[in-house]
């Protein structure tokens, strides 16, 4: 049964049912027809083709790709493919093979060791900008007297590595994953930050200090662009965003140790020769991460969709085995990676990416939203906490040791309240997660802000902190990890370096005018003005988040094309009925209907009669063949 659009919004465009041709090319008009035309209703590409084109198909593929092979296995993939459901139907799968497939869906954390591994080794990259924003914290309040310079003048030097990351580095992104792909680019970068650190120690004067952190800029920006598409590129699923989420969890993680770092490393007293080693300390310490992923990386798989973008299949193949399960599986995601990279193929006009980013309607769309959760990431207020935590405390009543102390406990509370959206934000979704936050973090800013007009220090003392913890508490399940995870999968394969590069530059700029203008922002409104309107952007992001922002939870990268090519404004109207639905069911406590915007049509039968049983006794012949 296919289920139609919601009945109180007319579709501006159809989706419709592809019909391929005995040539694989046909694989790339269905799947350029589906992205062209797609509006809320989703359909697979593959979805209703007669199994018998479906199997020239994929032998037409096979033997254009070197593939032949493995082309049982490829049968089996892209009847799998077709349909999300239809394998408990198909005779040609074993027990086993179908047992898996089952399980995708029943217990979706029973993934390869390889694919955890991976995840977590190159998310360890994050820990080297979460532990340098958290160590250049307490470091400004120790080496701005040894250089003879002023507080604010400390802060603007500190901020070249924004300034490197936004304007220069984070655009070196595609270059670098274009000629050296996902895994040696993570590899270079972080053999930079970990250098750059060590230099950072070593600087005896501010403007060499400058010139250190604006080099960590170059291992900082690409390696903050690379890490989630690579991860986002080999994950399943069903449990992309905790996966890709894991790039904050390990910042936040960063952020936690370097404040750890700060603390124990302020005792430490200077040596013979060495005059400011506790500050040196702390800024060398955040490389070592850097090092670490160094020394594991190229072990890693590569990402499959970057081998494929270079007619890479067969190697594509052997690194989707080592991420999944089965065979089935990886040769089911090789054929629909395969269908949609062709897609976007069609999709290019021929034209400067960049400029493709925004003149075509659905890569704008990705554009925009992307632009809207960085920008977010930022005017929400939290990297003014991290990096200005120490002060704020010190102007509030605390003492040196005491502020940092403080500072430690928002970076573990940072840290471990991203642990519920590992499981949160494939569940609920992102953009639910930021529509739920956004509101909070507004009234926490505010409880912040408000408590320096205390004329008790106590009192002072207590709501700043009450203040500075519960954000951290609802920023670190909502804007923490969701904007570079959305960002990650947004983008189609063909410009996704690009895309990101867009999304990365645009939070590390914001980050920059963060980083100077917070001096000069809370001298000219008192920390109660400056808190508030970081308050009053909180409540600006809500409104464009529910206009702007689609969902993407739960849809392969291949099927996030159709979601983006929703008109904005179809998106737009279906945000603002979503504010009645809302105070129905949250203020009045009814049990209105939900809206479903993005809808996948049902499955009916993927075989014509007599198919399954006559592709089963081909494929046991073509095993029977490869034996």
């Amino acid at each position: 049964m296919s289920m139609s659009p919601p009945s109180n919004e007319k579709s501006d465009a159809t989706v419709e049912h592809p019909h391929h041709a005995h040539h694989h090319k046909s694989n790339m008009d269905a799947g350029t027809r589906a992205i062209a035309n797609a509006n809320a209703k989703l359909s697979n590409p593959l979805h209703g083709i007669p199994h018998d084109r479906l199997m020239a198909d994929v032998e037409i593929f096979a033997q254009e790709r070197g593939l032949t092979h493995l082309l049982s296995e490829l049968k089996k993939g892209a009847l799998v493919a077709q349909g999300s459901t239809c394998h408990n139907r198909l005779d040609i799968l074993s027990d086993g093979e179908k047992r898996i497939l089952t399980e995708e869906v029943t217990h979706k954390w029973r993934q390869t060791p390889t694919l955890y591994y991976m995840v977590l080794m190159s998310s360890l990259a994050a820990a080297v900008q979460g532990m340098d924003e958290a160590v250049i914290n307490g470091a400004q309040i120790i080496y701005p007297t040894q250089f003879g310079i002023g507080d604010s003048n400390s802060k603007f030097r500190s901020s070249s590595l924004h300034r490197c990351c936004a304007i220069i580095s984070c655009w070196m992104t595609h270059p670098l994953n274009h000629y050296l792909g996902r895994k040696k680019t993570i590899f270079i970068t972080c053999m930079i930050s970990f250098l750059t650190c060590i230099w950072s120690g070593l600087t005896n004067t501010w403007w060499h200090l400058f010139i250190a952190r604006f080099f960590l800029g170059f291992g900082i920006g690409p390696k903050s662009a690379t890490v989630p598409v690579y991860t986002a590129e080999c994950s399943p699923a069903p449990i992309r965003g905790a996966l890709v989420m894991m790039w904050q969890m390990w910042t936040a993680f960063g952020i936690a140790l370097g404040d750890l770092v700060d603390l124990t490393f302020y005792f430490i007293p200077d040596t013979l020769g060495v005059t400011g080693l506790n500050w040196r300390l702390m800024l060398s310490s955040a490389g070592f991460p850097g090092l670490i992923v160094c020394l594991q990386v190229l072990f890693a798989p590569e990402s499959p969709r970057w081998l494929i973008s270079k007619g890479r299949y067969e190697d594509a193949f052997n690194e989707l085995c080592r991420l999944r399960i089965s065979r089935v599986q990886a040769a089911r995601d090789l054929y629909y990676i395969h269908v949609f990279l062709e897609a976007e193929n069609e999709m290019k006009k021929g034209r400067n990416r960049v400029v493709e980013m925004f003149t075509i309607p659905r890569n704008r769309h990705a554009a925009v939203a992307s632009w809207i959760v960085m920008f977010g990431q930022q005017f929400c207020g939290v990297n003014v906490i991290a990096y200005y935590s120490s002060n704020i405390f010190l102007a509030s009543g605390f003492t040196q040791v005491s502020a940092l102390a403080s500072s430690l406990v928002f970076g573990a509370l940072n840290w471990l309240f991203t642990f519920p959206a590992v499981f949160a934000i494939d569940t609920y979704g992102r953009r639910n997660l930021l529509l739920l936050t956004f509101p909070c973090m507004a009234i926490c800013l505010l409880i912040t802000g408000f408590s320096f007009w205390s004329t008790s220090e106590t009192g002072r003392v207590a709501g700043v902190s009450i203040g500075i913890y519960l954000f951290a508490i609802f920023y670190s399940p909502g804007e923490g990890p969701v904007p570079f995870t959305y960002s990650a999968e947004a983008f189609p394969l063909y410009i996704r370096d690009v895309g990101m590069s867009f999304a990365t530059a645009t939070t590390w700029f914001w980050n920059f005018v963060l980083s100077i203008t917070w001096p000069s922002l809370i001298l000219a409104f008192k920390p109660q003005g400056a808190f508030g309107w970081y308050a009053a952007w909180c409540c600006i992001m809500w409104m464009l988040i529910l206009l702007f922002v689609r969902e993407t939870k739960g849809k392969t990268l291949e099927e996030l094309d159709q979601v983006f090519a929703v008109p904005l404004g179809t998106h737009a109207a279906y945000g603002l009925r979503q504010i009645p639905y809302g105070f129905k069911k949250f203020v009045l406590f009814q049990n209105p209907v939900p809206e479903q915007l993005y809808q996948l049509e049902s499955e009916s039968e993927v075989l014509s009669a007599g198919g399954d049983e006559k592709v089963r006794r081909e494929v046991e012949d073509l095993e029977k063949a490869n034996v």
